[in-house]
């Protein structure tokens, strides 16, 4: 697929991948073996019909292709762009056991955009089942939660916190990977015509509450898909100075609150020297946006290159794009002047042991290793936690040790009767397509629940 060239694309926030053209998806179409066990099919995790979609796409029926995906995707344009393909789907092809999996991804966001293009609308429901559902978040779970409940009838609102759809697909992933208005907003727009209602700046626990939602306002079920906006940090001296930010705010306040466009007021350490603690997806967004933001960028690790845990092709984004990783080091202490602003990073080398609970190997240090790093911003990417917000104002909902809510992987269903949860809320921090299968999950289960209910 065309790219931006990386000494350009590391200057601007234009998306990176640039599409495939109708010619190069019909040719990569006809790679597809149709295999009769579709094991593409397997790797899914909400289960898209894989093969009749490429086969819709050689035939260059690219309308019938997007009705295909759709029966089962609702925000194929999304998933094409941030999936990890690579250990899905694509993992599973026949064609990649003795050479390259068809590039099943770029073929799906190819369709998508197709569709987005000449305004090709999804199939929704042909009348109302008269069942009111709540759906807690419009991130990846909640939008594909509301999509499937509504096209099988029921009166879906959603609710979310922020002024802006969208949850992480707004607010953590950059404008590079994923465009917002081009592609975020239509895919929202595609959810709303199927007949979802969206009502903005409602914080549920503090607006209202779940109880009030099912005792007052009548909606039979609730899905909590409220996302992990919770950081973590290292616990380490000097993590309070000025300049250190988790992953969360720094991608919030560029993506979400536009601050990497001259035009808005917010601010943004851009930092000269800025350091990324993490090896995940989310520190390759924060690596490769502070980096346009026109700093010098360190990715340190405490792991090897192999068991970082991004997209490969992530990590090779940014390593074009001129990131510097620093593997196999870990921050003892963030150095800070008399003002509290930071002067470096104090560092140790490490080596890899025996494998932890992982499997991976457990990063061990070298004693006598430690350097400094000069740097002036630090970012924090360790993980995310559900905020207890929502569990701490709902009578009846369990949560693990972690603070996520304990929900039945297979229908969503938490302690609470009527109540279903899933995506990052119950696993933490994760990807975008096991979100999505998720929310079918809940909406599967919503859908069986009522209908046992009506019994």
């Amino acid at each position: 697929m065309p790219e931006q060239d990386p000494n350009v694309r590391n200057k601007n926030f234009e998306e990176v991948a640039l599409g495939y053209t109708k010619e190069m998806a019909m040719e990569e179409a006809a790679r597809c073996l149709n295999c009769k066990n579709k094991p593409c099919v397997g790797g899914c995790p909400v289960n898209v019909p894989i093969p009749a979609f490429i086969e819709k796409v050689a035939a260059g029926d690219f309308e019938g292709a997007y009705e295909v995906i759709t029966t089962e995707n609702a925000l194929p344009a999304i998933c094409g762009r941030v999936c990890p393909q690579e250990s899905q789907c694509e993992g599973k092809c026949i064609r990649g056991i003795k050479g390259e999996p068809v590039s099943i991804g770029k073929l799906e966001r190819f369709v998508a955009d197709y569709a987005l293009d000449h305004d090709i609308k999804p199939v929704g429901a042909e009348e109302k089942n008269g069942h009111k559902v709540a759906v807690i978040g419009s991130g990846p779970s909640g939008l594909t939660c509301a999509g499937d409940l509504a096209k099988l009838g029921y009166d879906v609102t959603v609710f979310e916190a922020l002024h802006e759809l969208g949850g992480v697909l707004v607010y953590g992933i950059p404008e590079f990977r994923l465009p917002k208005q081009k592609i975020v907003a239509k895919e929202i727009e595609k959810v709303k015509e199927l007949g979802v209602k969206f009502e903005t700046n409602v914080v549920i626990g503090k607006s209202t509450t779940i109880d009030q939602l099912m005792e007052e306002e009548g909606f039979e079920a609730v899905f909590i898909g409220s996302g992990a906006g919770l950081p973590m940090f290292m616990g380490i001296p000097g993590e309070n100075a000025n300049e250190v930010f988790s992953a969360n705010e720094y991608l919030t306040r560029s993506n979400l609150m536009k601050a990497f466009d001259d035009s808005y007021d917010t601010p943004i350490a851009a930092g000269k020297k800025v350091a990324v603690v993490g090896g995940g997806n989310v520190a390759m967004d924060a690596a490769r946006t502070a980096l346009r933001l026109g700093a010098e960028v360190h990715i340190v690790y405490r792991r090897s290159e192999a068991e970082l845990p991004a997209r490969v092709e992530e990590v090779h984004h940014a390593k074009e794009e001129g990131v510097i990783f620093d593997l196999l080091t870990n921050p003892k202490k963030i150095n800070v002047d008399d003002n509290g602003n930071i002067t470096s990073m104090t560092v140790v080398k490490m080596e890899l042991g025996e494998p932890d609970a992982s499997g991976r190997r457990r990063p061990v240090e070298i004693e006598g290793s430690e350097y400094d790093i000069e740097v002036d911003t630090v970012i924090m990417s360790l993980g995310t936690s559900p905020n207890p917000l929502i569990s701490s104002t709902t009578k009846g909902l369990d949560v693990n040790r972690r603070k996520c809510i304990v929900a039945d992987e297979e229908n969503g269903q938490t302690s609470k009767e009527g109540v279903f949860a899933g995506g990052d809320a119950v696993t933490g921090a994760a990807t975008v397509i096991l979100a999505m299968g998720a929310g079918k999950a809940g909406a599967k289960g919503i859908d069986e629940y009522l209908k046992n209910k009506e019994k």
